[in-house]
């Protein structure tokens, strides 16, 4: 399926997500400022009868490295483990996104999402028809991503991403491309039943299974599941190319992994499970559980908003989480922002003309990127980034806690 150019009811989506607050502790990071907002520019929409459909026009940010962004879909099962959702579905299966170093001009535009993923989202998020969205405009959302491109030769680190609660994996692809157009391979992870619903191998795309109630969710065991998920994708990537034809592309040495809200829970958890990854990132989540003395030795990035991350801050598992740390890290936060800031979903949102947060979305994503790659430059390639020294004139809204 080509990507037409159209789009970005995904930014309705955006809105319904800062409605109604993803990731981990999921109420508890919800920004409280965003819900009256977004809510009174849905309630004061024109709605009448004679009032011409909405019609979005966006795209995601174009990478900013040397490379172009080459994009696969994977479809994995892991046969030694049921599904922890839905055991009655079978082994656990998972849909991830490869992006990679491509050749420039090679390749066709990729999708944003499948069809029935696209009407996934809109189902979950109970979007009327009123809105303009459709799963032909929210699956068309341009991402600089292309299908079939050629790879650039050589190997490169795997840095492997993991999204919200209740966010498919493609909230994170800004991010995916502009790590890839910088020599990295990256496997965006599907949690599937964990979110409005990813396309797996059969052609399903299941809804969210654990989505009804999630004040009572033990986030400890869905961080500790994505953990097990993730390990399972490195297993497959790093023995031969079975799982995915590139797959020679990867230096199975240098290993990160990021994730926002319970996406980067996950990634400390993961840290603590599989000695593999050798870096982690956390985007604004809150730690579930957090680490203890000596379980990560190795570099970690935690990446929030001020003030909701900031030291002393209520969300005290961050405290707690900087103490135990025992390897190079860094604890930043950034001014203005929400809690969607460092995914797509506040960019599509203000390019559908919904209020944005203080923190210009745009710079969301230019903060985000900058410095995840930066961490991810320094502890997996060597490379050092002044950028993680102190404060920059460039980026004022970036606070060094420590």
């Amino acid at each position: 399926m080509k990507r037409n150019r159209r789009i970005s009811a995904v930014a309705v989506l955006a809105l319904a997500a800062l409605v109604t607050g993803t990731g981990a502790g999921f109420a508890a990071t919800t920004t409280p400022s965003a819900t009256p907002v977004a809510t009174q520019a849905f309630d004061t929409a024109p709605a009448t009868a004679t009032a011409p459909t909405p019609s979005f026009q966006g795209t995601l940010p174009a990478p900013t490295g040397p490379y172009a962004a080459g994009e696969d879909v994977v479809h994995l099962t892991d046969a030694s483990r049921p599904d922890p959702w839905v055991p009655s579905s079978g082994p656990r299966q998972l849909a991830v996104t490869m992006v990679y170093p491509a050749v420039p001009g090679t390749g066709t535009p990729a999708p944003y999402m499948t069809l029935a993923e696209a009407a996934g989202s809109i189902q979950h998020r109970k979007m009327p028809a009123s809105s303009g969205v459709t799963p032909q405009n929210l699956s068309s959302v341009t991402t600089h991503a292309f299908d079939g491109a050629r790879p650039q030769s050589g190997k490169y680190p795997l840095v492997v991403l993991s999204p919200g609660f209740e966010d498919p994996r493609m909230v994170l692809t800004s991010l995916a491309t502009d790590l890839a157009s910088h020599g990295y391979v990256v496997a965006l992870v599907g949690h599937t039943y964990e979110d409005s619903g990813e396309t797996l191998a059969d052609g399903r795309t299941p809804p969210c299974a654990i989505c009804d109630d999630p004040a009572s969710l033990d986030f400890d065991s869905v961080a500790a599941s994505r953990a097990l998920d993730v390990s399972f994708v490195i297993d497959r990537l790093t023995h031969g190319n079975t799982a995915w034809p590139l797959a020679h592309l990867i230096d199975k040495h240098e290993i990160g992994m990021a994730g926002h809200s319970l996406g980067g829970a996950a990634a400390a958890t993961t840290m603590i499970t599989d000695p593999r990854v050798l870096a982690g990132v956390d985007m604004d989540g809150t730690f579930h559980p957090a680490p203890m003395p000596g379980q990560i030795n190795r570099p970690f990035l935690m990446l929030g908003r001020a003030p909701y991350h900031s030291v002393g801050s209520h969300d005290t598992a961050w405290g707690q989480t900087w103490a135990a740390l025992g390897g190079y890290k860094k604890w930043l936060t950034v001014a203005g922002a929400d809690h969607t800031s460092f995914t797509d979903l506040d960019l599509l949102l203000e390019e559908a003309g919904f209020p944005a947060p203080p923190l210009s979305p745009e710079r969301g994503v230019v903060i985000t990127r900058e410095y995840v790659t930066a961490f991810f430059d320094r502890t997996l390639k060597g490379i050092h980034r002044p950028l993680l020294d102190g404060p920059s004139p460039n980026n004022p809204e970036v606070l060094f806690q420590y």
